[in-house]
């Protein structure tokens, strides 16, 4: 990958605009945590269309993360000389953290398409199946936090102390009580920080740190 070429960090911003206004709107007037499954079945039936259009905009949100992560792969690659299992790695793991992240929005999506077609016991799973997926993105993000954290702090392609960061919400997320607080809050903000860093340090400064690696 062209080092001068940076424009795919910009997905960065982007992912994490997409997931936080797909949160908010599907949200919208939902359910408190121990809802009975009518009480589920209403909030489909008064709110489908914007659980709908949340959902989906979260969704795109995941495919827009697995972009920038792999453009970050063609970065990571550059800095450990053309070959790094690390680097795809890293991919691998954002595909799958991805996938987890938009089976769990589309568990309310289909109850918000299918909202009078089912009764309550369904709406009540639907909603609630949700936390199968999100366990299973906590996991899968720890791979390429963990893999950028590895590869940033050997070459430097990244700030060290950025790396650090990158390997605490890695440990975060992996540490099940506490896991919730990597994905919600420290994804977005390593996907943000890192595409930053991407686009702000200049060209001259990425290749020194790669050439010193």
């Amino acid at each position: 990958m062209n080092i001068e070429n940076r424009r795919w960090a910009l997905l960065g911003p982007l992912t994490v605009a997409f997931w936080v206004v797909g949160i908010i709107v599907l949200n919208h007037g939902g359910p408190a945590e121990h809802s009975t499954g009518g009480q589920i079945l209403a909030w489909y039936k008064a709110h489908g269309d914007k659980i709908t259009l949340g959902a989906w905009v979260f969704m795109i949100g995941c495919i827009a993360f697995v972009a920038f992560v792999a453009g970050l792969r063609g970065k990571l690659m550059d800095a450990a000389g053309g070959t790094s299992q690390l680097a795809t790695l890293a991919l691998v793991g954002a595909g799958m953290a991805a996938l987890s992240g938009m089976l769990t929005a589309a568990v309310d999506l289909a109850g918000g398409i299918d909202k009078n077609d089912i009764d309550p016991a369904t709406a009540a799973v639907f909603h609630h199946s949700t936390d199968i997926f999100f366990v299973c993105a906590e996991l899968a993000a720890v791979l390429p936090l963990a893999a950028v954290a590895i590869v940033a702090w050997k070459t430097r392609v990244l700030p060290r102390w950025w790396a650090a960061f990158s390997g605490l919400v890695a440990v975060v997320l992996i540490v099940g009580p506490i896991g919730w607080l990597g994905l919600i809050f420290g994804l977005p903000i390593w996907t943000l920080g890192t595409s930053l860093f991407v686009l702000l340090r200049s060209p001259e400064r990425m290749r020194a740190a790669a050439a010193a690696a």
